[in-house]
């Protein structure tokens, strides 16, 4: 991965349908790297999730303020000279133009996946307000990233600390002289 910076960047996007593990990675990378997370779902007004958790996909018109509250919060992460993770759908690329646009210190991970593991990791959820039912919609609507977006793709077959120590792997490796090594996911081994 090249990222044209010699930089760690300043916020990290996860994205990938529901069920993909963003939440799971999204918070892993934030505990080894020592920076926030947010997940997307935090910045839902009450109606989109009442909707969701009545089976009822988000038209754009739902989205809009919510992306754009994320969007505020990457925002307000850069200026502060934080460093944040989020993880969110960001499912069509009008919606990761809001988030990422031309913020070169933004990078995108996708999480990809198969339809079937991902209604399985669904269906073992417990207490989540979008159900396996929307799924269908979920992958219809994804636009999958393209080169110009910078996209660092990450298979979701393989165990979430695999998948969060390639994203580190990656980000690092593109670093002319390697920071400190994060500090070691709770409860996981280092090797």
């Amino acid at each position: 991965m090249t990222n044209g910076s010699a930089a760690l960047p300043a916020v990290i996007v996860v994205m990938g349908v529901s069920g993909a593990g963003k939440t799971t990675i999204g918070s892993m990378l934030a505990q080894r790297l020592q920076w926030e997370f947010r997940d997307a779902d935090w910045f839902h007004p009450a109606a989109n999730v009442a909707k969701m958790e009545a089976g009822l996909p988000l038209t754009d018109e739902d989205r809009w303020p919510w992306l754009e509250a994320i969007a505020a919060w990457i925002d307000e992460t850069r200026r502060a000279g934080r460093h944040g993770v989020v993880a969110c759908s960001a499912l069509k690329r009008v919606y990761r133009d809001i988030l990422i646009g031309a913020r070169a210190d933004v990078r995108l991970v996708y999480l990809k996946g198969e339809r079937d593991l991902i209604a399985r990791r669904m269906a073992g959820r417990q207490g989540h307000f979008m159900p396996t039912s929307l799924l269908d919609n979920q992958l219809a609507t994804l636009e999958e990233p393209t080169a110009d977006e910078r996209p660092l793709v990450v298979p979701i077959h393989v165990a979430p600390e695999t998948e969060s120590e390639q994203v580190l792997g990656e980000l690092l490796s593109a670093l002319p002289d390697r920071p400190p090594q994060p500090a070691p996911l709770a409860g996981v081994e280092e090797p």
